[in-house]
């Protein structure tokens, strides 16, 4: 393999394991009433088919494992005799669907099944064939976007997987507009604030506008040219965007598709917007700098603000259905980010 195209290969296992980590929070949520019923963990292996099941379950265990499969197969893609990563792959892949299934025994939520094995199991299969296929041109692709677009600078591989877990972020329709890292209901903490109108769209202004920033730097340092930050940074807001309103569309309806658009989202996108506009040709010790300080100010905000009625208004009109556990996905990372990325941002401070 190329030397240059390592980073791709690098930038291919974040990725494995962030889909990994997904893949595991989603199998096990809520991780609530564990309880041991005395039968034998692999007896799900010995029953028949299941007694319920739609096509959407056995369509979704197969999606699911397809990009993991894939990713592993492009981080392994270094190895010694061509066939090695997709083997690896697809028994990581399986290895992890089989420990899960076992695992989903002591949960009550959840049912394990063959049929699921199986389908996790092609799903791997599936993704890890597609890598074995377009491999090289994937990594090739990722490679010339990387040198034309991508900045030299240390753990750029992680930053973009960060940017890419931070578009789950506007998934959830009852949080607050790129609102991340509420830790109260981690915690059990009740709001800090009581709800007050007008307080409350400041709050919200605050919130958006420095998650706004704080994204929008994160962006621009992983930018090679300052020219191109101008384009790239709006287009990728204008996707957090795109992706709040298509998930409001499809959860709730399409007749609420803009409803996240408040008053105090509208203000917040307006001050971010401008501030970067200021900020984005600036030092990058202090750009990165300013960043920190925004997605710090940003989360302690988030921990203050009074329960949001669009929010409650939300999450009541949304029938969960097969989403449930994707919600509580989408919730799980949008309260890590800011502790993930923070010490991504003071790491490439220090090495660069």
């Amino acid at each position: 393999m190329p030397n240059h195209a390592r980073s791709a290969i690098v930038l291919a296992r974040y990725l494995a394991l962030a889909w990994l980590g997904l893949v595991i929070y989603g199998s096990l949520h809520p991780f609530a009433g564990w309880r041991d019923t005395g039968i034998s963990p692999l007896v799900f292996l010995e029953g028949g088919w299941p007694r319920y099941w739609t096509a959407f379950d056995l369509a979704a265990n197969v999606a699911v494992y397809l990009p993991l499969g894939f990713f592993f197969t492009l981080a392994l893609f270094s190895l010694p005799w061509r066939y090695t990563g997709l083997i690896l792959a697809v028994i990581l892949a399986g290895a992890t669907s089989f420990s899960l299934e076992i695992l989903q025994n002591w949960l009550p939520s959840r049912v394990p099944s063959h049929l699921d094995l199986a389908c996790n199991a092609l799903g791997g299969l599936l993704g890890g064939m597609l890598a074995q296929y377009l491999g090289p041109r994937v990594l090739t692709r990722i490679t010339l976007l990387q040198q034309a677009l991508i900045a030299p600078v240390t753990h750029a591989e992680l930053g973009l997987t960060l940017l890419g877990l931070w578009l789950l972020v506007p998934l959830s329709p009852e949080t607050l507009l790129f609102g991340a890292g509420d830790l109260r209901q981690v915690l059990g903490l009740a709001g800090a604030v009581p709800f007050a109108a007008d307080s409350f769209v400041k709050i919200e202004t605050g919130i958006t506008a420095l998650n706004t920033i704080a994204v929008g730097l994160t962006v621009r340092w992983l930018v090679r040219r300052t020219s191109l930050s101008y384009v790239i940074v709006p287009l990728f807001i204008l996707l957090g965007l795109l992706v709040r309103t298509l998930a409001t569309s499809v959860l709730i309806g399409p007749e609420d598709a803009f409803s996240w658009l408040t008053p105090g989202a509208q203000n917040g996108l307006a001050f971010g917007v401008l501030a970067l506009l200021i900020i984005l040709p600036l030092p990058a010790t202090l750009r990165l700098m300013l960043a920190a300080l925004s997605l710090m100010a940003a989360t302690v905000l988030v921990n203050l603000a009074p329960p949001n009625p669009y929010s409650l208004a939300a999450l009541a009109a949304w029938r969960q259905g097969h989403f449930l556990n994707f919600n509580g996905l989408t919730r799980l990372v949008a309260t890590l980010w800011p502790f993930l990325t923070l010490p991504f941002l003071f790491l490439t401070v220090r090495r660069n």
